[in-house]
């Protein structure tokens, strides 16, 4: 076999494809006069179980690896990938890739060098370490808080999800890397019922480290908090409609970052001209207490890694300098295209996917204001203490976001709860009204999802106020 596996310093076993063959591989990749090729190989296990009301504890254990192989010639591409990684599977998926492109003059294929990554994100407690009982064990404890919460919860669904991926990648420049992957995630979602009203919960903490993900966030607390959320928001009423002063509550309003903001500063989507922010470099955007950051080299974050997918050091990217629009995101076509150094952002779902331009962990960054002086100056407003999904154009910034839980903020007091809210606005408006960035900050997980790749994706903010904002309710 053309892959192998050997023992490294810690015990697990390294993933890589034999160089020699590598290099084959590249220079029949270049036969046709391409520019640049790539050989992007991984091996992944991944693991999940599910405990949906109290029941069906089958643990789903999964293995999979292959290869990509990708050529470029100016701003062509092609791309072959197979599971068969054998010297005869890679040269053949190497010779379908190189058909997809014409040039003049074969490039030469530099000898291979050996890139370590900046920085690594192990895990100290090794996911795949823990048996069946184990797991099991862990979503009993979050079902078991769940329930205890209140005699209102009606359904509790539970969901453990650990993955080990090794990337092996090379490249006709002479780029050679092995990268390790761990993750794994906690998710508690809960439906509570009372008098005809139903309402959900959610919790679902995730990182880039391996079973001390429980130290931080213990099963017990993920499952209580998702059912309190879902009991509180029965007492709920029915949102105000109308502009006004809302408030985000840290980790809650990055999701609205990423979306209003990052997929615009993406740039396939610049490049396009299909987003709102092109052409905007060192123009004044947000307001100078704003500043927002793509960071994969935050350690052990959700969308942290050493290397993108492309084999570029991970980086931290400011996006926005004090409201100045100062980077956007970008992979190796992109960068090129635009005239910008590649930021890192090249990433893929699996060795059956292009690398394109994504997020990693998008953060506003913390300011100086105190939270609760933040609230306290507010006459009428909207605090949100968690946004749900919603609809974005990155053409024009319009978007509209679900709240999924919120209350009424009264003379400098946070109040009852309301339910039903939607934030109607556009990212550069939005930002443009921030006029209070708390000093705390807090983080959330997600998976997002773009032309069919999903990644995990990291969200992060301070509290957060908007000055002005049109909220949808359903109140009269």
């Amino acid at each position: 076999m053309t892959a192998d596996a050997s023992a490294a310093e810690d015990g697990s076993e390294t993933f890589a494809l034999d160089d020699g063959v590598a290099r084959d591989v590249l220079a029949e990749a270049l036969r046709t006069g391409g520019d640049f090729a790539e050989v992007y190989a991984e091996q992944r296990r991944g693991r999940s179980l599910r405990l949906d009301d109290g029941k069906g504890e089958d643990l789903t254990s999964g293995r999979d690896r292959g290869a990509g192989v990708r050529v470029l010639r100016g701003r062509q591409t092609a791309y072959a990938f197979t599971n068969v990684l054998t010297r005869d599977g890679l040269l053949e998926a190497a010779r379908v890739a190189a058909a997809g492109v014409a040039g003049g003059a074969r490039t030469q294929v530099a000898d291979l060098v050996e890139r370590r990554p900046p920085l690594t994100h192990p895990a100290a407690k090794d996911p795949l370490g823990a048996d069946r009982a184990s797991l099991v064990a862990i979503v009993k404890e979050a079902d078991d808080a769940a329930r205890s919460v209140s005699g209102d919860v009606r359904q509790v669904t539970v969901s453990w999800a650990d993955s080990r991926q090794q990337v092996y990648l090379v490249n006709s420049e002479g780029h050679r890397s092995v990268e390790e992957r761990v993750r794994t995630r906690l998710v508690a979602q809960v439906v509570a019922a009372r008098d005809g009203v139903i309402q959900t919960g959610f919790e679902g903490p995730g990182a880039a480290v391996g079973m001390e993900l429980l130290d931080r966030h213990p099963p017990g607390a993920v499952g209580r908090v998702a059912a309190e959320r879902a009991v509180l928001m029965l007492d709920a009423e029915p949102a105000p409609a109308g502009e006004m002063a809302v408030v985000l509550a840290p980790g809650s309003g990055g999701v609205l970052f990423h979306e209003a903001c990052g997929h615009g500063m993406e740039a396939d989507i610049v490049a396009k001209g299909a987003s709102v922010y092109a052409g905007r470099r060192g123009e004044r955007i947000g307001t100078q207490l704003l500043t927002g950051v793509d960071d994969a080299t935050d350690p052990g974050a959700w969308g942290s890694f050493g290397f993108d997918d492309e084999g570029t050091p991970a980086q931290r990217t400011v996006l926005f300098d004090r409201g100045v629009c100062t980077d956007y995101l970008s992979d190796r076509l992109r960068a090129a295209e635009l005239g910008v150094p590649r930021s890192g952002n090249g990433r893929r779902q699996s060795y059956a996917h292009l690398p394109i331009p994504r997020m990693t962990n998008s953060y506003i960054l913390a300011g100086a204001d105190d939270p609760a002086e933040i609230v306290r100056g507010i006459k009428r407003g909207l605090y949100c203490d968690a946004l749900g999904g919603g609809q974005v154009d990155p053409a024009s910034g319009d978007f509209v976001f679900g709240v999924d839980q919120a209350h009424l903020i009264a003379d400098g007091e946070i109040t009852r709860p309301v339910r039903g809210a939607n934030l109607v606005g556009d990212g550069p408006t939005v930002i443009g009204r921030i006029t209070a960035v708390g000093a705390d900050f807090d983080v959330r997980q997600g998976i997002c999802g773009k032309d069919g790749q999903a990644v995990p994706a990291g969200l992060g903010n301070p509290t957060l106020l908007i000055s002005r904002i049109t909220v949808g309710g359903t109140a009269s």
